[in-house]
């Protein structure tokens, strides 16, 4: 097989030079192999009538391959060269562009990675032409988040546009796994990559996949290589290693196993978070693929915002981005200056990333589309305004009470609060009674029964209801409200967003309770009540929160309320879920979840008589 291979390559170098000169030292250094070995190659396929010197080519006007363009100063291909060259032709490129791309915010807020521009074009577009140039026209592009951006490729350079639906909850597996029928022989690419020069071929001997030399520790895909650096294993790399750099391509026949072990591991519950390179690590052995090692100067991937910037300097300038022209008229800094960008974990309601200027690290928190209709940032900001006496809430920097964006100080060191874990449960409930202790007062309420009915009405307005018994879980909702109206409890200011991960331990023993958007005047105890669903906590737990809140055994209309709560925040929580997920975003069970909170808990109510008193 080796020996075939650098037959094919030699030929395909010939071929590509194209009146260039090629001689053998000239031929050893594009196919790697010693100048005897190319000697050797070369006089083989003249034997078998695959090559000829340019100058026998001249001398016989008869020969076909005089009239070729194929000239390689020291040799051309004949026509049984080029039908030699056939079988390896390369089919089609399949490039990966349906992810989010997290590293790169906040520019991928508004453009998809791979539209991102480096020395002023966009990454994929360049890749698009390197690979026309080489012949290739029939290009697949797997696209996912924001979709409709890459559009207008199709009329400049011809490309398909193939929908990745899982492109939200799963990695590029399932990228490929979409576009597992387009697999041939294939170049499979990344949208985020970018080629100094370019890397491909018209013909292709061997599948291969790029790797590039990392000398110091790197988090790439680290491989091992064998016989004529055949790929024999895959793991986390180290220093001083070979390592995946993102392109690959796949021959026909790899493709068609490939495909098949595609679909096994995607029938294969536990493979969300693969990557294509999972399912070659863990079947490496059975599959045959080369290492086609590239220098780190031709290829490309850039790992954050940091790493553009010290390639293209345009991003250290002013850019037209408004997020980070945002910050640097807050703090006075031009944005070359806002550094060390990286994202924090997605909420379901916002999106939000860390950043450092001279004064230390701060978040910044961008509102989700369509929170405007669910939330009053004008209400979220007068809430900070009533709790910073308290000095227990995030430190704002800057604040928009239009858009809800803001800008708060980010606690290094902190972590959130373990709910599971007794001794932290008791101290978020003293942290959460000492907030209440203050008894604020609010203009603004968050009264759940109109929250309720306003969420219903945004659901079924757009058709998005899918509980089968929607109708009859909604007039026990009524029969609650109405339980709670009876009750008529004094309001104060509540969190109502009391989850863990907005209740920060910070390094030198303090605490921050963070994200008051919900915020507004309510029952207290619908704190306890939101931190038990929000956390999944069973019946026993949920009581020893209350109780760790009371610092006493709860009465049994206290106990009443907090179930009342976890049953209509429940419920309150499944249709925001239903209302989103008919805008196309998707939570996985959670919805399911808390719909059974409403349900769960609106039983023991009822069969335990909690109503009736």
């Amino acid at each position: 097989m080796n020996a075939s291979r650098e037959s094919i390559l030699v030929l395909r170098a010939v071929c590509e030079a194209e009146g260039a000169g090629l001689g053998q030292r000239a031929l050893a250094e594009l196919v790697d192999v010693s100048l005897g070995k190319v000697n050797a190659l070369v006089k083989e396929a003249m034997a078998q009538g695959l090559l000829e010197k340019a100058s026998a080519s001249s001398a016989s006007s008869a020969s076909s391959a005089s009239s070729a363009s194929a000239s390689g100063g020291g040799y051309v291909l004949t026509d049984a060269g080029r039908d030699s060259l056939e079988p390896y032709r390369v089919d089609n490129a399949i490039i990966l562009t349906a992810g989010f791309g997290s590293r790169f915010v906040p520019f991928t807020y508004d453009t998809p990675k791979g539209l991102l521009k480096v020395n002023g074009q966009p990454m994929i577009e360049r890749q698009i032409e390197q690979l026309h140039e080489a012949g290739i026209t029939d290009i697949v592009l797997v696209v996912g988040y924001l979709k409709e951006k890459f559009d207008y490729l199709i009329d400049k350079y011809g490309v398909k546009l193939l929908f990745n639906p899982e492109y939200a909850v799963k990695n590029n597996f399932a990228s490929v796994y979409h576009a597992r029928e387009h697999l041939k022989n294939t170049y499979l690419l990344v949208a985020d990559n970018w080629f100094r020069d370019s890397i491909f071929h018209s013909w292709e001997p061997v599948s291969w996949a790029g790797c590039t030399y990392h000398e110091e520790a790197t988090k790439e895909w680290g491989v091992t290589l064998g016989t004529h650096g055949r790929i024999t294993h895959i793991d986390a790399a180290s220093d001083d290693a070979w390592a995946l750099n993102g392109p690959a391509y796949f021959t026909e026949g790899f493709s068609h196993k490939f495909s098949r072990l595609l679909e096994e591991a995607y029938a294969r519950p536990g493979t969300d978070d693969y990557y294509w390179e999972n399912v070659l690590m863990e079947n490496i052995k059975g599959l045959e693929i080369y290492a086609n090692r590239q220098d780190a100067h031709v290829v490309y991937e850039f790992e954050s915002l940091e790493e553009i910037r010290g390639f293209d300097e345009s991003y250290t300038q002013e850019t037209d981005n408004e997020i980070l022209r945002r910050i640097a008229e807050t703090f006075g800094v031009p944005q070359g200056e806002i550094t060390g960008i990286r994202p924090l974990k997605e909420g379901m309601t916002n999106q939000s990333f860390v950043f450092h200027v001279e004064s230390g690290p701060y978040v910044f928190r961008l509102p989700g589309k369509g929170t405007e209709e669910l939330l009053s940032r004008k209400f979220e900001k007068r809430s900070y305004e009533l709790v910073a006496p308290l000095d227990i809430a995030d430190e704002l920097v800057y604040f928009d009470g239009d858009s809800g964006v803001k800008i708060s100080r980010y606690y290094e060191g902190a972590r959130v609060y373990d709910a599971y874990d007794d001794s932290e449960l008791k101290r978020a409930m003293e942290l959460l009674a000492k907030i209440h202790g203050a008894g604020i007062k609010a203009e603004h309420r968050f009264d759940i029964a109109e929250m309720i009915d306003f969420y219903c009405g945004l659901a079924e307005r757009i058709d998005a209801v899918r509980f089968s018994d929607y109708s009859e879980v909604r007039e026990k909702v009524g029969e609650l409200t109405a339980f709670r109206k009876r009750l008529a409890i004094p309001e104060i200011l509540c969190h109502i967003d009391y989850v863990n991960t907005n209740i920060l331990w910070l390094p030198d023993g303090g605490a921050r309770v963070i994200d008051w958007e919900y915020s507004g005047a309510a029952d207290p105890i619908i704190d306890i009540a939101m931190g038990a669903i929000y956390s999944y906590f069973p019946r026993e737990r949920a009581d020893l929160a209350l109780s760790c809140y009371l610092g006493r055994e709860p009465e049994r209309l206290e106990t009443a309320r907090l179930y009342m709560y976890m049953a209509l925040a429940g419920f309150l929580w499944a249709l925001w879920c239903q209302y989103k997920q008919g805008l196309g975003e998707e939570f996985d069970d959670y919805p399911l979840i808390q719909y059974r909170y409403m349900k769960d808990y609106y039983n023991i109510l009822k069969e335990e008589g909690f109503l009736d008193e």
